[in-house]
C-alpha cells in the first residue's frame, strides 16, 4: 500500500527500550490513523489580517472553492465567511491510491470594530479572497500613554 507520511519521526530519535516512543510511533505511523484523519476537514482556512489608516483588510486562501459557494456576513461586529467543497467524487469505486484534499465546510468569524458595514467589498481571484473594510472613524491619534506604578 502506497502512504505519505509527513510527519514521520526519524528512527534514530528512537531509543531501543523506550515504550513510550514506540507506542507514539505505533499510533501516528498507523494506517487506521492515516485513513481517518484524511477524510477529516479542517475546519478553519488561512488568512492574513492587516490595518491601515483607513480601512481593515482580510486575505484568505480558499483554492478549489467557486465564487458562488462562499457566503459573507457582517453583523454586530463580526465579520464571518464561510466556504463549502463538494467532495468531486462521483463513483465511490474509483481506486484511489492516497485522497489529500479536503472538502467539506470551512468557516471563520472575526470580531472587528469600528467598521463601515455600508460600504464593505469583497474580490474572489484564483482561489484567493480579499476583504476591504472601511473604517467608520480614521484612528484617533491622541493615543494617551499609560504609566506603570
Amino acid at each position: 500500500m502506497f502512504d505519505i507520511v509527513p510527519f514521520r519521526r526519524s528512527n534514530k530519535l528512537i531509543r531501543k527500550n523506550d515504550a513510550f516512543d514506540k507506542f507514539l510511533s505505533e499510533i501516528f505511523n498507523d494506517d487506521l490513523f492515516s485513513l481517518l484523519n484524511a477524510n477529516s476537514i479542517e475546519t478553519n482556512f488561512r488568512v492574513d489580517l492587516k490595518e491601515t489608516e483607513d480601512s481593515y483588510l482580510i486575505e484568505g486562501d480558499l483554492p478549489g472553492i467557486n465564487k458562488e459557494d462562499i457566503n459573507i456576513e457582517f453583523n454586530n461586529n463580526y465579520l464571518t465567511i464561510s466556504a463549502k467543497r463538494e467532495d468531486s467524487i462521483e463513483n465511490n469505486n474509483q481506486n484511489y491510491v492516497k485522497r489529500e484534499r479536503r472538502y467539506g465546510e470551512f468557516k471563520r468569524t472575526f470580531y472587528i470594530h469600528n467598521v463601515d458595514d455600508t460600504n464593505i467589498t469583497a474580490k474572489f481571484n484564483n482561489g484567493v479572497l480579499k476583504l476591504n473594510l472601511p473604517k467608520l472613524e480614521k484612528n484617533n491619534s491622541n493615543i494617551k500613554r499609560i504609566e506603570i506604578q
